[in-house]
C-alpha cells in the first residue's frame, strides 16, 4: 500500500472545508471476452463493416457472455481502480448504470461487498450516458462535505442485454464494459481535484432515449409488454442534434465556471457515443479534433463506462500528461447532461505504471 492510502476505508470522514475536495487517485477498466466484429454483425444484419466505420467510427465492440451481468464488469473494474492506487479500500460505492443485475436492489452494495469494503454507503446512479459524470458529481459531494474520505466512482453497464437483435440502429452502436475512478479526500489546489460540475436535464424529451417496458408505468397497466418496448430505442437524428448541442454548451459552461477559456483546455474525454458526433463538437467548439480523445472505434458506445474507460485508455497511450487542463462531458437519456473539469495528476505512481505498464488496469482491446 502506497504511503498516505492507509486510511482509504474510513467512513467516518474528515472536517468540512471549503478546500476539501475530491481527487482523482485511480483509475481501472474492465470489458468481457466476447469481441463482436462490424462482419459479425454482417452475417445477421443488412449491414456491413464500411457502412458502420462511416456512420459510428466503431470497428468492433464487446459482449458480456451467458450469465455474465453488470456487476461482474463493476467490480473488476473497482478491483483494477484500487490496484492501481495503491489503495487498502474506499469510504463508499457509487455505481453508474442504466443495466443494473435486477430492478431492485440496487448493484452496488452487492459490488462494495464482493470487492470486501464491508458495510460502507453504496448506490446506484441512473443517468444512462451521463450516469458517470452524474456518479462523479455524488462522490465528490460525499467527500466534500467530509462523509467519507475516499469513493469509488464505477460506470458499468451490459447494454447488449438490452437491445433488439434485429435492430441494426442500435445493435451496431452499443458495447459492454466498466471502468472506475477512486477518488480520495485532498485539497482543491492539488492537480486531480475536480474542480466544478456543471449539470442539466430536459425530461420533456425523455421518448428520444430509452425502453418502455419493465417499470411502474407499464406494469401498473397490468397488460403484457408489447415486444418492441422490452428493447431499447433510440431516435437517432434527434438525438445527434441534442447530443452536439448539450455537449457543446456543457463544455463552455465547465470551462467558464473553473475560469478558463475553452481554448485553454488540453484534452477533452466526451461521452463515446458516436465518432460523427465528437467531430460535430470539435467544430462547434473551433477546436482541432485532434485534442478530444477517443476509444470508440475499440469498444463502441459502453454508455456510463464509456468516459473512465476513454480516461484509463488515453492515460496509457500518454495523451493525458501530468498538468493538462482536462474536461469531461456526457450526454444521455432522460435527457441528461454534464461536465466536470480537472488538471491531470501527476507525475506521481498511479500515472507512471499506466502509461508505462498498464498491466490489468487496462481492458484488453488489443
Amino acid at each position: 500500500m502506497r504511503p498516505g492510502l492507509e486510511g482509504y476505508g474510513r467512513t467516518d470522514g474528515g472536517p468540512r472545508s471549503p478546500e476539501r475536495a475530491a481527487v482523482v487517485a485511480g483509475l481501472g477498466a474492465a470489458v468481457p471476452e466476447t469481441v463482436v466484429t462490424n462482419d459479425d454483425l454482417a452475417r445477421v444484419l443488412d449491414t456491413d463493416d464500411a457502412w458502420i466505420r462511416r456512420r459510428t467510427g466503431i470497428r468492433r465492440r464487446r459482449a458480456v457472455a451467458p450469465g455474465q451481468a453488470t456487476g461482474d464488469l463493476a467490480v473488476e473494474a473497482a478491483r483494477n481502480a484500487l490496484a492501481s492506487a495503491g489503495a487498502g479500500g474506499a469510504g463508499a460505492v457509487v455505481l453508474a448504470t442504466s443495466t443494473p443485475d435486477q430492478l431492485c436492489p440496487a448493484t452496488a452494495p452487492n459490488v462494495a461487498s464482493r470487492i470486501g469494503l464491508g458495510p460502507v454507503p453504496a448506490f446506484d446512479v441512473q443517468a444512462v450516458c451521463t450516469g458517470f459524470v452524474y456518479a462523479l458529481a455524488s462522490g465528490a459531494g460525499l467527500i466534500s462535505l467530509g462523509v467519507v474520505d475516499s469513493v469509488l466512482v464505477i460506470g458499468a453497464d451490459a447494454f447488449s442485454t438490452l437491445l433488439d437483435p434485429e435492430d441494426r440502429a442500435t445493435r451496431v452502436v452499443f458495447g459492454d464494459g466498466a471502468g472506475a475512478v477512486l477518488l480520495r479526500a485532498g485539497s482543491r489546489t492539488e492537480r486531480g481535484a475536480l474542480l466544478d460540475f456543471s449539470l442539466g436535464s430536459d425530461g420533456s424529451a425523455e421518448d428520444l432515449i430509452g425502453m418502455r417496458a419493465g417499470g411502474s408505468r407499464q406494469r401498473s397497466t397490468g397488460l403484457p409488454a408489447k415486444v418492441e418496448d422490452t428493447y431499447f430505442s433510440m431516435q437517432g437524428q434527434a438525438v445527434f442534434k441534442q447530443a452536439v448541442s448539450r455537449m457543446t454548451e456543457s463544455a463552455r459552461d465547465i470551462a467558464a465556471r473553473t475560469g478558463w477559456a475553452v481554448e485553454e483546455v488540453d484534452s477533452f474525454v466526451f461521452h463515446q457515443a458516436n465518432a460523427r458526433i465528437l467531430t460535430a463538437v470539435a467544430r462547434r467548439l473551433g477546436l482541432p479534433v485532434e485534442r478530444f480523445r477517443t476509444n470508440i472505434a475499440e469498444v463502441g458506445n459502453t454508455v456510463s463506462a464509456s468516459i473512465p474507460l476513454a480516461l484509463v485508455d488515453a492515460t496509457a497511450r500518454g495523451e493525458l500528461t501530468p498538468g493538462q487542463k482536462v474536461v469531461l462531458t456526457g450526454f444521455g437519456g432522460g435527457l441528461t447532461w454534464g461536465s466536470t473539469a480537472l488538471v491531470w495528476p501527476g507525475p506521481d505512481p498511479l500515472l507512471s505504471e499506466l502509461s508505462t505498464d498498464a498491466g490489468d488496469f487496462l481492458p484488453k482491446y488489443r
